[in-house]
């Protein structure tokens, strides 16, 4: 085994007495500087500096209840409201390591785990959906190593759509200048050897640093963190004292992953070597990261392309994520183990070590725009749902059945499974993992994964466990003689659901270039967590843009009931068509009724016109659900139909956006709460937006 001090015996001589000429240690978000060890000291963003600038849109938490089990630098935070830059002076261009420290504590102000967001450089996509709740149990320190040769090096913190971007520290200073060789062997999935020259326009991202046969430990000179090995041993052997006596070397590989997930390491001696041993002390792997064209965004934008990609092949089309394997060996003297080196390892019984690449990705896709990294293999899918068992069905749709599945992770998810009967089949597939793959959003279902394996078509959503909002308003038998069934929802739930839901829509129309138009909001496609939150699903019919008759399929699409009169006449889709159909969802929000229903009477038919005609009598009351009446505030009622008349309009000129929407639900929630003081407030900010986008 190595002893504790093993590692520090690893780097060579010109590393022990490095000294750094450039460096930043960020405490973020502090007006106090912090000693982390002998050699760090931690400066607060919260007071000038001439040389680095946290940007102007950002602000400063404090962690009010920090934990003592973690570090100073983890107490305070900087965040981004908005798509911001973090800039810092370089008078020296080289080699860098960037650290990137993240913990997700809950202040009075924000809770940190709510976090989601991309960070950048003018040149790689460092970080891309990042989510601050993984992060909430123990602090994430996220390492890269790159080139710099610029004066002033931005780092880029982009949020998802309403969400936030955080950092509670960042490292950025020169590494020694023999840290990385210019060119190491690269190895083909067919085992094929090349030589790759790419390492000084590639960035390196740190996925694993494993102490082989030893403890978790820093290391003095980079302050780099190296764990144990015992959570990724297949099979273990121990060493000799012997072998730690020798002079360190390496050896670097670039290795072509598939989309297992997995990279699978062999120890062993070569076949023709006379001493059956062989031996590991350390291994290192990092994700190769390609150079690509980024423009810093403005607020709502998102790069364009997914730019995680590594490795390319100049005449192929297949992508490859590649990782760099730096193997860190001690032998018993350097001219014997520098000759033990020179032929190839060959995979045999021994040690093996057997690491997970999450970063996962599969080099063929047959459906454009996507996102590689979601796509997901078929037997992952069928051990999620238990070979698709009919006791985990919890829905049909158009698609197909709907089933609740676990990941191997532990993750809940919901399974939708294509079905040729249903109607809806590869074009509706592949428009809901273009469009998702491209979009995240607080309001808005994420897909965690897709599969499309011969004539198998299936998508993976975030699991919402309160099910749909029609659920928890009536159910098909529901005859309304008295309170609804289903979850007993509140005027206030029912209103913060109705925002939610508004939000989602709005950053739809408005978040991605062109626009989005669901084309199919109901009841059933707002779907609701254990608390209540409000997320938009289902966007098989979405289209780009205003639609072109011309260019529609043969039939209506979308869900009678729901239906915009003016699609109805020129099968002309817009923006405004969404609206029209919300405002049905907010009568079936406000009466607990279907959008249709079988009625002898024609009037009671079509909740939107029934709904309608008896606000133009003034006895909207008389048709609310049972269960909301005493509780409900007339002001809030009357605002709250008034938006639900102006989304209804005839004319779809005439209806307002659902940025106007979202808006005017928040001022009928504060007329609920009776707090002139917001409403007041509301109205004022309406007036600002109002005055800066008109």
């Amino acid at each position: 085994m190595v002893n504790g001090d093993a590692i520090d015996s690893w780097f060579p001589v010109s590393f022990l007495d490095y000294q750094i000429p450039v460096k930043y240690f960020i405490n973020c978000g502090s007006k106090s500087n912090v000693e982390e060890d002998s050699a760090r000291y931690f400066v607060g963003d919260g007071e000038h500096s001439s040389s680095f600038n946290p940007g102007r849109q950002s602000k400063s938490i404090n962690d009010h209840n920090p934990s003592t089990n973690t570090s100073v630098i983890y107490h305070t935070a900087r965040v981004y409201g908005q798509p911001s830059s973090y800039e810092l002076d370089i008078s020296e261009n080289g080699t860098y390591f960037i650290r990137l420290h993240f913990f997700a504590f809950n202040s009075r102000k924000i809770n940190l785990a709510d976090a989601q967001f991309n960070v950048s450089t003018s040149k790689f996509l460092l970080l891309s959906n990042f989510a601050g709740q993984n992060t909430s149990n123990s602090p994430v320190v996220e390492e890269f190593l790159l080139t710099i040769n610029v004066s002033k090096f931005c780092l880029y913190f982009i949020p998802h759509g309403t969400s936030f971007a955080f950092v509670n520290a960042i490292e950025v200073f020169l590494a020694p200048q023999n840290l990385t060789k210019s060119e190491a062997l690269r190895f083909t999935p067919t085992g094929q050897s090349v030589t790759y020259h790419g390492f000084q326009s590639d960035a390196l991202h740190t996925v694993h640093r494993v102490n082989v046969g030893g403890p978790t430990k820093k290391d003095l000179d980079l302050w780099r963190h190296w764990i144990s090995d015992d959570a990724y041993l297949h099979e273990k052997g121990l060493a000799t004292n012997k072998i730690y006596e020798g002079v360190p070397f390496y050896q670097d590989f670039v290795i072509d992953s598939d989309d297992s997930g997995f990279l699978e390491i062999s120890i062993c001696p070569r076949e023709d070597s006379p001493e059956k041993k062989a031996f590991l002390n350390g291994l290192e792997i990092m994700e190769l990261m390609k150079e690509t064209d980024f423009i810093p965004p403005l607020p709502l934008d998102m790069p364009k392309h997914h730019l995680r990609h590594v490795i390319v092949g100049s005449v192929s089309s297949l992508a490859f994520v590649t990782f760099l394997v730096g193997m860190v060996f001690l032998g018993h003297k350097y001219n014997k183990a520098k000759h033990a080196g020179t032929g190839p390892v060959v995979p045999c019984g021994g040690w093996t070590l057997k690491s997970g690449i999450t970063r996962n990705t599969s080099s063929i896709s047959s459906i454009p725009n996507c996102d590689l990294k979601l796509k997901m293999p078929f037997t992952d899918i069928l051990h999620a749902t238990q070979n698709f068992d009919p006791r985990l069905v919890i829905g049909e749709g158009g698609f197909g059945k709907v089933y609740k599945g676990t990941l191997k992770s532990g993750l809940k998810v919901a399974v939708k499974r294509s079905d040729p009967k249903h109607g809806q089949g590869l074009p509706e597939f592949q428009t809901e993992v273009t469009i998702l793959s491209k979009i995240r959003h607080l309001h808005l279902v994420s897909l965690i994964g897709y599969c499309k394996e011969g004539s198998e078509m299936i998508l993976v959503y975030e699991f919402m466990e309160g099910g749909t909002l029609r659920e928890h308003l009536y159910t098909s038998e529901n005859n309304r003689s008295s309170c609804s069934t289903g979850s007993k929802l509140s005027w206030k739930q029912r209103l913060e659901i109705c925002i939610g839901s508004a939000k989602g829509l709005h950053y739809l129309h408005t978040g991605i270039n062109g626009g989005i138009i669901h084309c199919d909001v109901k009841s059933t496609n707002i779907l609701l967590n254990e608390h209540y939150l409000a997320k938009v699903a289902d966007f098989g019919l979405s289209r780009s843009g205003p639609l072109d008759p011309d260019h529609f399929s043969i039939g209506i699409k979308g869900s009678f009931g729901y239906l915009d009169p003016e699609y109805i006449t020129c099968f002309q889709f817009t923006d405004k068509s969404d609206v029209y159909s919300f405002g049905v969802v907010l009568l079936e929000v406000l009466c607990s009724r279907p959008a249709i229903i079988n009625s002898p009477r024609m009037d009671e038919v079509n909740l939107a016109e029934w709904g309608m005609y008896w606000h133009k009598e003034d006895k909207v009351e008389t048709i609310i659900d049972p269960c909301l009446v005493g509780q409900v505030n007339p002001n809030s009622l009357r605002k709250f139909v008034e938006i639900a008349e102006k989304c209804l309009k005839r004319n779809g000129i005439e209806r307002p956006t659902m940025y106007d929407v979202w808006w005017d639900l928040e001022y009928a929630l504060q007329l609920q709460k009776g707090d002139v003081l917001n409403i007041f407030l509301v109205m004022f900010l309406l007036d600002i937006v109002s005055a800066l986008f008109n």
